[in-house]
């Protein structure tokens, strides 16, 4: 039985140049500024433009800074886990895309699907094969092409939704006690009825009548996700806060998945957390869905101390929510 633990060793995020601001979307739907922001702390999001361009060029763009950052190597890497539910195509996976484009070429690759915890769900993932001892450097993604499913005559999501990609370098760690000492992770089916994508998959492939009534774009019935996603986030860093023996006093940060402020501003009163320790970035990117927890390691890295206690927290369709416990390694 082997010790080791995984630490993250680098962290690195990209965001398409392209800005959506509230007053755009204004031109699309009925909405304004102040509704959005007064119900959603949403301002702006990224949103990639290009013709061919896919969640694979977020991500490879992602991983090139990473690269630089750690000198990491594209034939060092062993293991590449994608959290997406925007994938290039059906198939294949694409963090198989990704390794290809970067030149990786002693890996094996997969995606994981679990909406906006699929960063959080990859990680845990990644952990375990570093934890046994049978892999040294694994990457870990969280990329979302959203404005590839949302429907922009929809304003209650096409408000939310962002492109962007961030990723880790998951090594060993290199001091005892550092890196990922835990994760909670958590799934219950029956939020599919609240938040999914109707057609395109074998349930109901996609055909004339499928496109005619919009059914290839996200649906989400707000006010149960929003229950839901509090109480989920809430109770697991609870959770992994006491089983650990720490208090609330004892952690640096909490990454939240960025939903909505209203949500953050919720889970970090029920679990007895100063916004201030709450990363939040959602002013400008919006939900960028499984790319939200990286980007927000990737803004606050250099506020990041050696020996902090960091919870990241995730909510998605499924439903699918988790926390993960990590003491920052570097």
């Amino acid at each position: 039985m082997t010790n080791i633990r995984a630490a993250i060793t680098g962290v690195h995020g990209y965001v398409p140049d392209y800005v959506l601001t509230n007053h755009e979307l204004a031109k699309y739907v009925d909405t304004n500024d102040e509704w959005i922001v007064s119900r959603t702390g949403i301002s702006e999001r990224r949103i990639l433009k290009g013709e061919g361009k896919a969640t694979s060029d977020m991500a490879v763009e992602a991983i090139k800074g990473l690269f630089e950052k750690t000198g990491t190597r594209p034939e060092e890497v062993d293991f590449v886990v994608c959290g997406t539910v925007t994938p290039d195509m059906m198939f294949p996976d694409t963090a198989n895309i990704i390794a290809d484009k970067l030149g990786i070429r002693n890996a094996f690759t997969f995606d994981v699907g679990a909406a906006c915890s699929g960063f959080l769900f990859s990680l845990a993932t990644g952990e375990k094969f570093i934890a046994s001892g049978s892999h040294k450097k694994v990457l870990v993604v969280g990329a979302d092409m959203m404005s590839a499913i949302v429907d922009y005559q929809d304003r209650s999501t096409c408000i939310i939704f962002g492109d962007g990609a961030g990723a880790v370098l998951l090594e060993p760690a290199r001091d005892e006690g550092y890196g990922i000492i835990d994760s909670i992770l958590k799934s219950d089916g029956s939020g599919v009825v609240n938040l999914h994508q109707k057609a395109g998959g074998s349930l109901r492939p996609a055909s004339h009548a499928t496109v005619d009534a919009r059914e290839h774009f996200v649906y989400q019935n707000g006010r149960p996700v929003f229950k839901a996603a509090v109480s989920g986030m809430a109770s697991v860093v609870k959770e992994i806060i006491r089983r650990n023996g720490l208090t609330a006093d004892d952690i640096a940060w909490i990454a939240p998945h960025q939903a909505n402020l209203r949500i953050i501003e919720s889970v970090a009163s029920m679990t007895d957390f100063p916004m201030e320790k709450m990363m939040v970035n959602i002013q400008k990117y919006g939900n960028t869905t499984a790319a939200t927890l990286p980007l927000c390691l990737w803004e606050w890295e250099n506020r990041l101390k050696k020996g902090d206690y960091i919870i990241l927290t995730a909510f998605g369709g499924g439903y699918t929510w988790g926390a993960t416990l990590m003491r920052w390694a570097y």
